[in-house]
């Protein structure tokens, strides 16, 4: 008799039969397809978005979905959820799945309220009484009147109210088209934890679109590239699926050169990212750059600064108690009228309270704060679009300053211009990296294509308008850069792009982000703005999570920037020299007086020699293991996803046993400084 792939034998012990029917029936149940999709095309009047596709999904997959605008991605999600039919091939679900899709455009009744479009007409006790489902409105719309109608509603808010009425349903299938838009750090944070234990680990499935790579890393266990009409699977979250689209590319050779390094950047990135960053003192950062000298750095700060100082002198920008209130203008504290900032209606609200703030040549600051807190209204102010209620603004005499709004208001003027034409009027050849490059080039490498110069601005992509008006800030060759949510619409290559172009570029940059990993990448200093006060972050967006989690939000502070470069000696001298009273900042000669020296014996001196040398030749044993490691991996067959897996394996594993090597060898070395 069979079953299956087992053949049963009445002679085999009854226990061992039952063990192995057991291990039979769970394999099954882990590779159960929920939904499958074969040789699936869509074509548009102008493009081929996908062509023959065959694909599937089964229980248990975690997939992130990237590529380029345009590709195809939300093409295919609406074909995969039954939202739009393929003009050829088809879509079979196995049984019935319940699927849930969150489209980019929110489909909810103007005329409903707040507390139908989430749970309907159920009542109270009933979803009250659930846990999870009070945890997704606690998270996500508990700012909003329960009882508000959707059309009094901001963009931003109708998007919380429509993720929330669809998180508290049960779903196989989740299919979520940039779900992290118009959400803050810590709402996006939660989501990625609430889709992490949503399902067990081998049930549901999720499908996410989104241009935040941190929120990949979280939530995805593989990856889907929508290119050229087909879709590529890779093993593994956004920083494996990196890995791998660069082994694929340097072993077929097609790459250009330019694409090669940017990879090669974002790489170098992922391996000495913000966490690694903030476990080593600042002071060694010299001595630790030369044990990884063979990956490419991601900008030379110091000579970017030396650049903004020739640029723009010594003062930037400064605020001298400057104070920020609302009284009953639009009720949503921002001051633009558009209620999406908070949307509570308060009055007499204080958003920014007697602040005092030093912005210095070559600064590259990330400012974090909720939705409401007032991060667009510190930009206003400090672009000169809003007078403050108290205080005053201080602006360098030869600072030229150019602003990346979130709704790119720079840009409506020229609706019915054409590409080329807005580009005529601007500088032709600019000065990138040190290169000359014409700004048809640079159009190029921000993702157009030549026919986009006869188009007309106004009939451009929310993505294409911001990488034009990104094109048209860098033309103007500005020293003082303000960048308000630059991620958005924006897919993960041009993004790559653009860090690579701000890489590069010399002048004093503050950008406002919920996008955790371009904030990290972007950025040298993080500050949060709570309850009207600055905060600097020297443990940067986890610092700021883990304020947020204890309620210690008290100690309110400025900072000046001149002193972030000496690093703190301890725990309690870094508190002393991240906070300031006014414009008197704790002095940094004072905070690494303050760490006292211990006095070695021979003795002891002789014993930490031995441990620094035999520190040295683990770490010369371990590059030489990775750099044999590092070649393995790329004679790899790339379509071998397990032997890729096994050897990357391999080599995370010797690059943890490095880095904790590196901290070895630099304590040591501080231990036997003079």
């Amino acid at each position: 008799m069979y079953f299956g792939h087992f053949h049963m034998d009445c002679h085999l012990n009854s226990t061992l039969l039952l063990q192995k029917l057991a291990r039979l029936i769970g394999y099954h149940q882990r590779m159960a397809i929920l939904l499958s999709a074969k040789d699936i095309s869509v074509e548009y009047p102008a493009k081929r978005v996908l062509d023959m596709v065959t694909l599937g999904i089964n229980e248990g997959d975690r997939i992130g979905i990237v590529g380029r605008n345009g590709d195809g991605k939300s093409t295919l999600l609406n074909v995969l959820s039954g939202n739009y039919p393929p003009d050829s091939g088809e879509v079979i679900p196995s049984g019935s799945p319940r699927i849930g899709t969150l489209r980019q455009a929110d489909v909810l009744d103007d005329g409903q309220t707040v507390h139908f479009s989430v749970v309907g007409d159920a009542p109270e006790y009933t979803w009250a009484a659930d846990r999870e489902t009070r945890g997704v409105i606690e998270a996500l719309i508990s700012d909003i009147p329960w009882e508000a109608q959707i059309a009094n509603l901001s963009g931003g808010q109708r998007r919380r109210v429509d993720l929330a009425g669809l998180l508290v349903q049960d779903w196989d299938i989740l299919m979520l088209d940039e779900p992290t838009n118009h959400l803050d750090i810590l709402a996006i944070t939660w989501l990625a934890e609430h889709l992490r234990t949503r399902w067990q680990r081998k049930a549901g499935a999720l499908l996410v679109i989104t241009h935040d790579r941190w929120f990949l890393d979280e939530v995805a266990l593989s990856m889907w590239e929508v290119h050229d009409s087909t879709v590529e699977p890779f093993e593994g979250g956004f920083s494996a699926y990196i890995q791998q689209r660069v082994e694929r590319e340097r072993q077929a050779r097609v790459a250009e050169e330019r694409r090669q390094n940017m990879i090669r950047k974002e790489l170098a990135w992922l391996s000495r990212g913000a966490r690694a960053r903030s476990t080593k003192p600042k002071f060694h950062i010299k001595a630790a750059l030369e044990l990884i000298e063979n990956d490419p750095p991601l900008r030379n700060s110091l000579e970017l600064k030396r650049a903004a100082v020739t640029r723009l002198g010594k003062q930037v920008l400064e605020l001298v108690s400057v104070s920020q209130r609302y009284g009953n203008d639009d009720g949503n504290g921002d001051g633009n009228g558009d209620g999406n900032d908070d949307g509570n209606g308060s009055c007499n609200q204080t958003v920014i309270d007697n602040l005092n703030w030093l912005i210095g040549p070559g600064d590259r600051i990330g400012i974090l704060g909720e939705n409401g807190s007032g991060k667009t209204t510190l930009l206003n102010i400090l672009s000169s679009r809003l007078e403050p209620t108290s205080g005053y603004l201080k602006t360098g005499k030869s600072v030229k300053l150019s602003v990346l709004s979130q709704r790119l208001e720079e840009l409506e003027g020229l609706a019915k211009d054409r590409v080329r034409e807005v580009l005529g009027r601007h500088k032709t050849r600019l000065i990138i990296d040190g290169k000359e490059v014409t700004t048809s080039k640079l159009l190029e490498r921000l993702g157009f294509q030549r026919e986009h110069l006869q188009s007309y601005v106004g009939d451009l992509s929310g993505g294409q308008k911001r990488r034009l008006q990104l094109l048209l800030i860098l033309a103007d060759e500005p020293n003082v850069l303000i960048l308000d949510e630059p991620g958005n619409d924006m897919d993960t290559d041009m993004l790559a792009v653009m860090e690579d172009l701000l890489d590069s570029w010399p002048g004093t940059l503050l950008m406002v982000s919920h996008d955790r990993y371009l904030m990290e990448r972007v950025t040298d200093d993080q500050f949060a703005l709570i309850d009207g006060k600055l905060r600097h972050l020297p443990g940067g967006v986890e610092e700021y999570l883990e304020l947020l989690d204890s309620g210690d939000f008290g100690r309110g502070v400025t900072r000046d920037p001149s002193s972030r470069s000496v690093p703190p000696a301890n725990a309690a001298t870094a508190n002393q020299q991240t906070q300031s009273i006014g414009n008197a900042p704790v002095s940094a000669s004072t905070v690494e007086n303050a760490a006292p020296k211990v006095t070695l014996t021979n003795a002891e001196s002789y014993k930490l020699k031995k441990q620094l040398a035999a520190s040295e030749r683990k770490l010369k044993s371990l590059q030489t293991q990775m750099e044999k490691q590092k070649m393995e991996l790329g004679q790899a067959d790339p379509s071998d996803y397990l032997k890729l897996l096994e050897l990357q394996s391999n080599l995370d594993l010797s690059s943890s046993q490095l880095a904790e090597q590196e901290e070895l060898w630099l304590e040591l070395s501080e231990l036997l400084s003079p």
